[in-house]
């Protein structure tokens, strides 16, 4: 009898060892996987939700050959972006213009500017955060991650240019900024890589988002 009962003993040790190692491998695995907090969901929201921004950026961009390094000012507003180059030198003072439709290149420093009409190339400019958001909110792949200080948005366009296969959005969980956009070839190597040093937003959500972090 009292064998029987060290067996028993012995059996629910194991189990409930079993169950104890399951549980933490489980747990793990939530905070690890797309589980993400109830804060991160309201910033996940105030990004897509941008209806504006102003930022200055450094762009690297890397083709098979060479790589070529940008300073630029972004403006998006009612619907139109505005992009002025500050580095380098050779091209610096080029403004692009462009409100969906029409697009204006102006080289103030040779005082010249041209006008395209009913232009359409530019719409996915993946140069612009609003591209990224709106690329975003349609793909059905679009997928998210959260770290200690971090939120990462991350997508994938599918029978596109192969080059902006996969793209990162990374995101300061204390600022609710952007601080890096990653756009990655179908192979995943960086080709073009972002990194936003001043960045103002505005969102249709700004009350909520702050008052909830």
């Amino acid at each position: 009898m009292k064998k029987k009962i060290c067996i028993l003993l012995i059996l629910i040790i194991i189990v409930s060892s079993s169950f104890l190692i399951f549980y933490k491998n489980y747990y793990k695995k939530l905070k690890s996987g797309n589980n993400i907090s109830k804060s991160a969901e309201n910033i996940i929201e105030y990004i897509l939700n941008i209806n504006s921004y102003e930022a200055e950026l450094e762009v690297e961009v890397n083709s098979n050959k060479n790589i070529n390094k940008y300073k630029i000012k972004q403006e998006y507003k009612d619907n139109t972006f505005k992009q002025e180059i500050l580095e380098p030198q050779q091209i610096k003072g080029i403004i692009t213009t462009y409100d969906g439709k029409n697009l204006k290149i102006e080289n103030t420093n040779l005082s010249l500017t041209k006008l395209y009409n009913d232009y359409q190339n530019l719409n996915n400019n993946v140069l612009w955060l609003n591209s990224f958001v709106e690329e975003y909110k349609k793909d059905n792949n679009s997928e998210y991650e959260e770290n200690d200080t971090q939120i990462i948005l991350s997508n994938k366009q599918e029978n596109t240019n192969r080059y902006t296969t996969y793209k990162k959005l990374y995101i300061d969980k204390k600022t609710l900024k952007p601080t890096q956009l990653q756009i990655q070839d179908d192979n995943k190597n960086i080709r073009i890589d972002i990194l936003y040093k001043e960045i103002k937003i505005h969102s249709n959500t700004d009350e909520q988002i702050l008052a909830n972090n």
